[in-house]
């Protein structure tokens, strides 16, 4: 049995997926998040995180603040080594970014978990930042916000990451292929902080590994290769690219298996809370 996570799913896609789940037919697990411009149409008919069961299930709601590396559309705090005038661009949903801020907060007001796709280093950080109001307006609960992706990180994020329980949820097998070009995007010191499961593990956050298919390869064993090698596909660097960040076999796993069902609200377990003594964001 295989577990995937559609995000950015169609309505319609759900309604295949609802389908084939009546007759019996759906052999793998779903977990669907519908943009979160559409936040409402769930809110209306009471869909709250994790609604469903084990084989179909949404209650999640997918944003997006940037774009990508390779297209240098990430959104970053300095420009592109490569293209000096340009440090990325934020997505539609972000202009301005105070709508954003206002959908999150709705939707959180209405149960619905947030996962947004952040990758430059601004763009993650003004995600925290709307996280962060979150906790301050609706007081604690077990979000489980996620940030998908998370890939090129401001140092001074990774505290923020953990205090406020975020999930990073990432691909590793986007490692070891952007490991090839990334330092001419953006020099050795942002890309010292790209791809930082070690950092994350280090400072108690939680991983949530896939595959990001059909982006990149389907099959996880290539994922926990790049999470455990970082040997990027150029054969340049055969003891991993920037190897401190690299993650023992069994933390791999974990993040792949335990990690993904607990951001996806299929674990037993309880969720770590965060404390009211915690530092201010």
């Amino acid at each position: 049995m295989t577990s995937v996570q559609h995000m950015s799913a169609d309505y319609a896609d759900i309604a295949v997926y609802d389908e084939l789940r009546d007759q019996g037919e759906l052999t793998t697990r779903i977990y669907a998040a519908p943009l979160i411009t559409d936040f409402e149409s769930l809110a209306k008919i009471g869909v709250r995180r994790a609604f469903g069961d084990s084989y179909l299930r949404i209650g999640a709601v997918k944003g997006f603040a940037d774009g990508s590396l390779g297209s240098r559309t990430a959104y970053f705090f300095e420009p592109f080594s490569d293209t000096h005038a340009n440090r990325g661009l934020l997505s539609d949903e972000m202009q301005p970014p105070a709508a954003m801020r206002d959908r999150m907060l709705k939707a959180d007001a209405a149960g619905i978990q947030l996962c947004t796709h952040a990758i430059g280093d601004q763009g993650i950080s003004i995600i925290l930042d709307f996280y962060a109001d979150v906790v301050k307006e609706h007081g604690l609960a077990d979000r489980r916000f996620r940030i998908e992706h998370a890939q090129h990180m401001a140092a001074k994020d990774f505290g923020r990451f953990a205090r406020l329980a975020v999930i990073a949820s990432m691909q590793p097998y986007h490692a070891i292929d952007d490991g090839r070009w990334a330092e001419g995007r953006i020099g050795h010191d942002r890309a010292s902080r790209t791809f930082a499961f070690r950092m994350f593990l280090d400072r108690g956050v939680r991983l949530a590994f896939g595959t990001d298919w059909d982006v990149a390869p389907l099959n996880p064993m290539l994922g926990l290769y790049a999470a455990i090698t970082r040997a990027t596909l150029d054969g340049k660097n055969p003891n991993g690219w920037f190897p401190e960040q690299k993650l023992t076999v069994a933390e791999a796993v974990e993040a792949y298996t335990m990690g993904s069902a607990y951001a996806e609200f299929q674990d037993k377990g309880r969720a770590p809370s965060l404390s009211a003594n915690s530092p201010t964001w």
